[in-house]
């Protein structure tokens, strides 16, 4: 019972250092984030921060792990519901994602622009190489049950579900450049919404399905964002 409870107590103070660098991530950078700032945040010692983690890197890998792991569980389900069909469950990963945004706009918009500032690019890139390896493998199952279902056509799945990534990869990069526009500027809606639909358009591509499915989709997600930015 005792051991039990000492790993309870380990992961719940482990947790609270994540956090932590998670929000000094998010208020000023990764490369910028020192070990001190952590220290004198939680009132610990450095013994007491090596004994959870072994380096800034070894801290920065955790959180990675973490995040990924936190979007694997919502991704789980939607791949394990044997009653929907996998085009129905793209479009549920999808609007999984949308809906997550919608939800914490505030933090989303908070988050931005540190998000893509050149000071994160480590981070960045980490949390992509670790969606890779942790989402890539669900896409692909959903993938695999589309082309045995017949609307999906593509002969690589795996490929596939890399591209799926990679092209909301470089839609957030787009997607923040239309955003953080300059005080006192207006956002090219319109044009957000154009590159959205030309996402989908390209993902439906890769898949080899039907057109405009995804695309419908996309473009009913990007009506309410407008709703929310107006």
């Amino acid at each position: 019972m005792a051991r039990s409870v000492n790993a309870q107590e380990y992961a719940q103070k482990r947790d609270a250092i994540l956090d932590v660098a998670q929000r000094y991530i998010a208020t000023k950078g990764y490369e910028q984030m020192t070990t001190q700032d952590l220290l004198e945040s939680l009132q610990i010692s450095k013994g007491a921060f090596y004994h959870y983690f072994e380096s800034k890197q070894a801290l920065l890998m955790a959180l990675v792990e973490r995040m990924a792991e936190q979007a694997e569980l919502l991704i789980a389900p939607i791949v394990s519901d044997r009653e929907a069909s996998a085009e129905d469950k793209l479009l549920r990963f999808f609007d999984l994602v949308d809906q997550y945004k919608r939800d914490n706009l505030g933090i989303v918009f908070a988050f931005l622009r540190i998000w893509y500032a050149d000071e994160n690019a480590l981070f960045r890139q980490k949390l992509y190489l670790a969606r890779i390896q942790r989402i890539v493998p669900w896409l692909a199952q959903i993938i695999q049950e589309g082309v045995a279902e017949g609307v999906f056509t593509t002969p690589y799945p795996d490929q596939a579900a890399r591209t799926i990534i990679a092209l909301l990869e470089d839609l957030g990069y787009a997607m923040a450049g239309l955003l953080l526009v300059e005080e006192g500027a207006s956002r090219d809606l319109p044009r957000m919404t154009q590159m959205g639909e030309a996402t989908a358009d390209a993902l439906e591509r890769v898949l080899g399905m039907r057109s405009g499915r995804l695309r419908q989709s996309w473009s009913d997600d990007f009506s309410r964002w407008q709703a929310l930015l107006a």
